[in-house]
């Protein structure tokens, strides 16, 4: 029987119905499997299937095979931490640095600052102290037992401590920072510096941003919550323009972050394409109704993935007694996968009758064809 399908028409026995959707493993194994893969490549020498080329040819590449193996072992941690990275910063810009801001300016600088327009009545006049930025014909006053400076720009007068902590740790905010130019930039790092440093604001930030994130899935996982996600995304997606970017984006992170994954129950061989070619797959469930008893039997619904990614596949209904379980985990399957039959279990491994290593491969040059003798010779 021909499946149909358009133009690439693949044979299948009369023991399968195949139904073509394709689908994404949300499964955080096959990630692992790519990473842990990687450094095997790199790192293990037994391999069960020794591919070699003709023994005349003389070896090559071998710097640039040492490179792609080291970028192998580095770049899975090296592009993680790059990740996390701009995780960090989108969500610091867009999101702590905001509220420091708001909180710094709205509730801190008017509960803490004193600034005054002109000496109060009551207030002893003397000299701005030395080293203040006031222009040397201001002066300075004190008052009930604070001394006050003028401000950089004359107009406003702020205590004296406040303009030597600031100016002392003008450093703690960068290497090209300069000296506030007004009483209110003054306050606004004094307040930084007393109240709200950077190794008590990060801790605190991230305890409430999660705890926030916790109360907010709790809450928009059903009833009203639920209610109002959908309201809100059905709006958006009538909005010209903004629907695409929307649509879009809320398509990645549903995909990333949703909590429903594809669960295997077992690794099952079927031959697929075709009689005689055996592929494995993932078991998902069992098959649909209707096509259990057109098939006269229980039916199997198995996801065949892909090599080198298995993260795409396809998924085919086939007869039970037609699938073979093996004796393999989850990741032993997807090793095999993602290493293109490279990497077997070493319960699976097959040595000849006799402790005969299996006959090396001959891969030929360009313009050369092999002989039944294994011997290569140029192309007619």
């Amino acid at each position: 029987m021909v499946g149909r399908g358009g133009g690439n028409n693949v044979p299948f026995h009369d023991g399968f119905f195949s139904i073509r959707s394709e689908v994404l493993l949300a499964s955080d194994r096959s990630t692992d499997i790519l990473i842990r893969f990687s450094r095997t490549m790199t790192e293990s020498t037994d391999t069960p299937l020794e591919v070699q080329a003709d023994a005349s040819a003389p070896h090559k590449g071998g710097a640039r095979r040492a490179i792609v193996r080291g970028l192998g072992v580095v770049l899975p941690p090296l592009l993680t931490i790059v990740v996390l990275i701009w995780a960090w910063n989108a969500i610091e810009n867009y999101v702590l640095l905001p509220v420091e801001t708001g909180i710094r300016r709205f509730v801190l600088i008017p509960a803490v600052s004193e600034t005054y327009d002109r000496p109060p009545e009551g207030a002893i006049i003397n000299d701005a102290p030395e080293g203040s930025l006031s222009k040397p014909n201001q002066r300075g006053f004190t008052y009930k037992g604070l001394s006050y400076v003028p401000d950089p720009t004359g107009r406003r007068y702020l205590p004296g401590y406040v303009v030597q902590r600031v100016d002392s740790e003008i450093d703690a905010f960068g290497p090209y920072s300069v000296p506030p130019n007004s009483a209110t930039a003054y306050w606004d790092r004094f307040v930084q510096l007393q109240y709200m440093p950077r190794s008590v604001v990060v801790p605190v930030f991230l305890i409430v941003f999660f705890v926030l994130l916790y109360f907010l899935g709790r809450l928009f996982t059903g009833g009203i919550g639920r209610w109002f996600v959908t309201t809100f995304d059905a709006t958006i997606l009538r909005i010209p323009i903004v629907n695409k970017v929307y649509g879009s984006v809320k398509q990645i992170t549903d995909f990333a972050f949703d909590d429903r994954q594809i669960e295997f129950n077992r690794v099952v061989a079927i031959q697929y394409p075709r009689d005689g070619i055996w592929s494995l797959g993932f078991v998902t469930g069992n098959g649909m109704r209707e096509i259990s008893e057109a098939a006269g039997e229980p039916m199997l619904s198995v996801l065949m993935p892909t090599s080198p990614m298995p993260m795409t596949g396809f998924t085919v209904s086939v007869r039970r007694s037609e699938a073979i379980d093996l004796n393999l985990t989850i990741d032993e399957a997807l090793q095999f996968i993602v290493s293109c039959g490279v990497v077997v279990p070493s319960t699976q491994r097959y040595d000849l009758p006799g402790g005969k290593a299996p006959k090396q491969i001959v891969v030929p040059a360009i313009g050369e064809s092999v002989s039944r003798d294994g011997a290569t010779s140029p192309s007619a």
